[in-house]
């Protein structure tokens, strides 16, 4: 059925004419969808773009259920009253795999880590108001050269100082070391990555915690400590669960993750959990009646589709433990494999050899060009990103690859192969 009136449509009667841009007249439903399928035809399909933590295939059957549920809204809870107990059961999974206490966390979905990273950076900022009162002014939050700049663009808009640890020839993370030389009674938090965008690696949050409880020892300064886990909140439970980073360490008070990466969900989801209902700062929670209910909504975001979260629900059905394990686990294999054979070129070191994010990150050194490089992987139709690193390495370029759950031993044995042959023809 059309959404058009038929009187709407354009009429051979009269001319096509345009008013800001916009057509006088509509069209028919298919000449409309010829019209924009032509203007986008020539980008890079999202599975060979190697730039992207996000998800880019998923299954017909998740393809189905996400297409029904597009139009239902997540937040309007009254009328989706089975949505919402979706919700509150993957907030329930999610801090089980993160070894929170069930009977206390508390979580929210997000349109992605970068809306969880402001609204938990709120949090902080709150807490910290109500440990120091009036006595201080200037907050400051801690973080890596490696942070996304969702905690810069937090810091912009909430008037807080971002304390930088620089970046060094020992990369770009931040370590204990950093942690006590910034740190002092103005610091709101301290953020620790789990998995960077940059080159893929974890930082230590265990010993970021630990230098955080000395500091309190010997200052009584209590700092909180915020996991953004965007990319390894999904991987780290199932494939490195020896580590300590999550709520099993105490000073971590909130964690956020991206379900829309390696959740396996489409774009568009993001998590975020806090210890308990202390830590979500009850004051930023906004009461809503005009939609049936009457609930507390502490989100940035309002109305959205609700069919992420009803697939990430579906990812947790479908996969289960074991399926989640074997997912990451094949693309921690296929990453590494992919860095080895990168390394036995002889002309690139690696900054990131799929260890902890299934991601490759390398630099090289002339005649080797990697953004000729980056070129002759487009030949072969591969999207590789190359940029430069952080202030104080900012002439280091790098290239990543992110091996995602969609590709292939056959994708990354083109990819090494298209690397192999331009490194020689450069020699």
């Amino acid at each position: 059925m059309s959404a058009l009136p038929k009187s709407c449509e354009e009429s051979s009667e009269f001319p096509t004419q345009l008013r800001g841009g916009l057509p006088l007249f509509g069209t028919d439903a298919e000449t409309a969808l010829d019209a924009v399928q032509g203007r986008l035809h020539t980008g890079c399909p999202p599975e060979r773009n190697l730039a992207t933590f996000l998800t880019t295939t998923i299954e017909p059957e998740a393809q189905r259920l996400y297409s029904a549920y597009l139009n239902h809204n997540l937040v309007d809870r009254e009328q989706y009253p089975e949505v919402d107990a979706l919700l509150r059961e993957c907030v329930r999974i999610i801090g089980e795999m993160w070894h929170a206490d069930t009977s206390r966390v508390v979580g929210s979905a997000t349109t992605g880590s970068s809306e969880s990273a402001l609204l938990a950076g709120a949090s902080l900022l709150r807490g910290w108001q109500e440990r120091t009162g009036d006595a201080l002014s200037s907050p400051n939050l801690v973080m890596g050269a490696g942070a996304h700049a969702c905690w810069k663009r937090f810091c912009k808009h909430w008037g807080v100082e971002p304390r930088v640890a620089p970046a060094s020839t020992e990369g770009t993370t931040l370590g204990p070391e950093s942690v006590e030389k910034l740190c002092d009674e103005r610091t709101i938090g301290v953020v620790g990555i789990l998995g960077s965008t940059l080159d893929g690696r974890y930082e230590p949050i265990a010993e970021i915690a630990e230098e955080l409880d000395r500091i309190e020892q010997r200052s009584g300064i209590d700092v909180p400590l915020h996991v953004d886990a965007a990319s390894g909140g999904f991987i780290a439970p199932f494939l490195d669960p020896e580590r300590l980073w999550d709520f099993s360490v105490p000073r971590v008070v909130s964690i956020n993750a991206s379900g829309h990466k390696s959740g396996m969900v489409p774009p568009g989801l993001g998590w975020l959990l806090w210890r308990d209902r202390s830590r979500r700062r009850p004051e930023l929670g906004i009461r809503v009646n005009y939609l049936g209910g009457d609930d507390a909504h502490y989100e940035l975001t309002f109305s959205r589709s609700a069919a992420p979260v009803v697939l990430q629900y579906y990812n947790f059905v479908r996969f289960g433990f074991t399926g989640f394990r074997a997912v990451h686990a094949r693309c921690r294999s296929l990453a590494r494999e992919l860095a080895s054979r990168l390394r036995a070129t002889g002309r690139l070191r690696l900054l990131g050899d799929g260890s902890d994010l299934p991601v490759v990150a390398v630099t090289a050194q002339p005649p080797i060009g990697l953004r000729d490089l980056a070129k002759h992987l487009a030949e072969r139709g591969w999207s590789a990103p190359v940029y430069a690193l952080p202030p104080h390495l900012e002439d280091v370029e790098v290239m990543r690859i992110v091996v995602r759950n969609d590709l292939t031993s056959v994708d990354v044995d083109d990819i090494a192969t298209a690397v192999e042959e331009f490194i020689a023809s450069a020699n």
